[in-house]
């Protein structure tokens, strides 16, 4: 027993730490105050849309106005498997329609067929968003001015548009815990930070060249693979704000799991291998990506902590009755470590969502675990394949 509490000890450890790290550097981000510019660079925006009926059209309409010259950002829809009268809606407004007419759908998929059908035009940044975010109108205009500044990949600060079930309010919690971790605390010293599947911007050629080379359902952790293996930096826009709806419904959320694990195994899987490479090179922000990506998920690492706290405080306390009391040595650590853990995870949280609402929701938090830990044993091809998560209306 004692040797398996260690091992699992110090399996956590390093977890729990990494992520107090970031959730302290969190606190020392600066975004950069990129100057005004003259020089107005072309914009290709791409909205990938599988099944998006229901949000697409009020998506578009509202990127449409942009305080960004027209002439000089065209807007593409990959449409896969949207309804005849949304494609004709769709055509009579001014962007670029794609239908698209795949035997097996992916993001990846669409991203190269709008890259195909516009490597012809002379753009300078490709813009990736998903069907349903909202933006500011100054969005374009804020990435042009990062980009003129020797910026060449950028992440926005995507944020919940809608709180209006439990489940929706901690997929938004959690999404600012990312943003925490792994955008503004990597930011803080130096690092990259991590893509979040729309919000993104790269330099046009770049992304022309690597589009082709995704392959699977985590094409965010593929980009930021060719990112990092290039030194390319990611930066990491706080106040550049992506409204993106959230999961509302367990089941929805348990899917987007689902594949958010299978997308971080897989990359793991990939570029391990390139582990001692990117360590003799000096390349730390692939390493410090590679370790990130070992990282267990976390409401499973949540659930291991206390789950082990708990029990070997049980055991303690039954072992005390008998006269032998040596497992509180061992109980301490696990509560300490379980500190650490609530102290990292609170850091990021913005004040404003953690209220009432924020209480009631993390009921749904022992269910959603299950879930999680559920998924692992249905993870055989996920990462190829490609989950849809359905967006309504609000």
């Amino acid at each position: 027993m004692y040797i398996i509490d260690w091992i699992l000890f110090l399996f956590l450890l390093p977890s729990v730490t990494y992520l107090l790290f970031f959730g302290i550097a969190s606190k020392f981000y600066r975004q950069h105050r990129y100057p005004e510019t003259n020089k107005l660079r072309k914009f290709a925006v791409l909205f990938p849309a599988y099944k998006e009926d229901r949000v697409i059209l009020s998506t578009i309409n509202s990127f449409l106005q942009q305080e960004y010259p027209q002439e000089l950002f065209d807007v593409v829809v990959i449409s896969d498997q949207m309804q005849a009268q949304t494609n004709d809606q769709l055509s009579s407004l001014p962007i670029n329609l794609l239908i698209a007419n795949y035997s097996e759908s992916s993001k990846a998929k669409a991203l190269a067929l709008a890259m195909d059908s516009i490597s012809t035009k002379s753009y300078d940044i490709v813009v990736i968003m998903d069907a349903d975010n909202i933006v500011t109108p100054d969005f374009l205009k804020e990435i042009n001015k990062a980009f003129e500044s020797n910026t060449h990949a950028l992440q926005a600060h995507r944020t919940s548009k809608n709180f209006n079930t439990d489940i929706a309010i901690l997929d938004s919690i959690s999404e600012e815990i990312n943003n925490g971790f792994f955008r503004k605390g990597h930011n803080a010293i130096g690092l990259s930070a991590g893509l979040a599947g729309s919000g993104m911007a790269f330099d046009f050629k770049w992304f022309q060249q690597n589009v082709h080379k995704l392959q699977t359902a985590g094409e965010d952790k593929e980009l930021e693979a060719f990112l990092l293996k290039q030194r390319i930096h990611i930066t990491y826009l706080n106040d550049l704000l992506v409204y993106d709806e959230k999961t509302q419904h367990k089941e929805a959320i348990n899917n987007q799991r689902k594949r958010w694990i299978a997308a971080q195994w897989g990359a793991l899987r990939n570029s391990l291998p390139d582990l001692p490479k990117a360590l003799l090179s000096g390349n730390f922000d692939y390493c410090n990506k590679i370790f990130q990506w070992m990282l267990p998920p976390r409401l499973i690492q949540l659930a291991c902590v206390f789950g082990v706290a708990l029990l070997v405080t049980l055991v303690a306390l039954i072992n005390c009755k008998y006269g032998n009391g040596d497992e509180w040595t061992l109980a301490i650590k696990w509560w300490f470590l379980s500190i650490m853990q609530i102290i990292a995870i609170y850091i990021p949280i913005p004040k404003q969502l953690i209220n009432r609402n924020f209480a009631k929701a993390i009921l749904q938090i022992p269910g959603l675990v299950v879930g999680t830990i559920l998924n692992l044993f249905k993870l055989k091809g996920a990462y190829r394949k490609f989950i849809h998560t359905e967006h309504g209306n609000h």
